[in-house]
């Protein structure tokens, strides 16, 4: 048996079987196989009026374009020319283990289990961190990696920066706490919060802009949904559009450094 064959080999399946279990996931989630849909799950703890760093409902279209994503990662990381490269390698086991982390919150949310899908949010964020200073620490081959690898993986990792605090959020709300009288500026710190993620990870990642991209798109939607839904937070509007804005610009920036310094481009 040819151990260095076999090693690739396995985790290539190991994902493979993971997307299938994510994909699965993710229907239960939306409702497909007769459940419960998540924003209607755990006494609607995680909709979109639950919290005021809740994002409107059509913010979590980018789940569309992270599973398709995931999907061409998965066939990607199955080419012959990628299937011993090292890059690959230390990437296979850790995305992984992502999906198989996203299918169990649903599963967890589900159940109306909200503090337990906190822990496994958290557990999904930390190990997406551990992918993003792996893609940050070695270049991609081509143009085609840097799309369908860094960019999926890094609009995955951002879009979960704003969906933990708001998973946080509701399970404060569901356990009483909802910052009573200083509820708008409870949550102006915590957009101010994400706001700090969001450039710390564009200066770590020197402006890829597929994370803050997510974290943007997940702000504005927490814009429009405190501004034109309930609650209703001028605050909080103000502030997380005031975050969107300066994610992305530091990203921008910084991205336009990185490329006049070495002409690489990074998703």
């Amino acid at each position: 048996m040819d151990d260095t064959n076999d090693a690739p080999r396995l985790q290539q399946v190991v994902v493979t079987v993971s997307l299938l279990l994510c994909v699965v996931g993710s229907m239960i989630g939306v409702g497909v196989f007769g459940g419960t849909e998540v924003e209607d799950a755990a006494g609607g703890a995680l909709s979109a009026d639950a919290t005021l760093v809740a994002p409107a409902s059509p913010a979590f279209s980018i789940w569309s374009v992270i599973y398709l994503g995931l999907a061409g990662y998965t066939l990607f990381q199955w080419l012959p020319a990628h299937a011993r490269d090292d890059r690959q390698r230390r990437l296979r086991l850790p995305v992984a283990g992502t999906m198989l982390l996203n299918a169990a919150w649903i599963l967890v949310v589900q159940a109306g289990v909200v503090w337990g899908s906190v822990l496994v949010i958290a557990a999904l964020l930390v190990l997406l961190a551990r992918v993003f200073v792996i893609l940050v620490g070695t270049p991609a081959s081509g143009v085609a990696e840097r799309v369908v690898v860094d960019g999926t993986l890094g609009l995955y990792l951002g879009w979960v920066c704003v969906a933990t605090v708001a998973n946080v959020a509701a399970a404060l709300t569901v356990s009483g706490f909802d910052g009573g009288d200083a509820a708008d500026w409870w949550a102006v710190g915590v957009l101010a919060v994400v706001a700090g993620i969001g450039v710390a990870l564009a200066v770590r990642g020197r402006g890829r802009l597929a994370v803050a991209a997510a974290i943007s798109w997940g702000l504005v939607w927490v814009a429009v949904a405190r501004s034109q839904g309930e609650p209703g937070s001028a605050p909080a509007a103000a502030a997380a559009l005031a975050a969107a804005v300066v994610v992305l610009g530091t990203a921008v920036v910084l991205r336009v450094r990185a490329v006049r310094q070495d002409g690489r481009l990074a998703a």
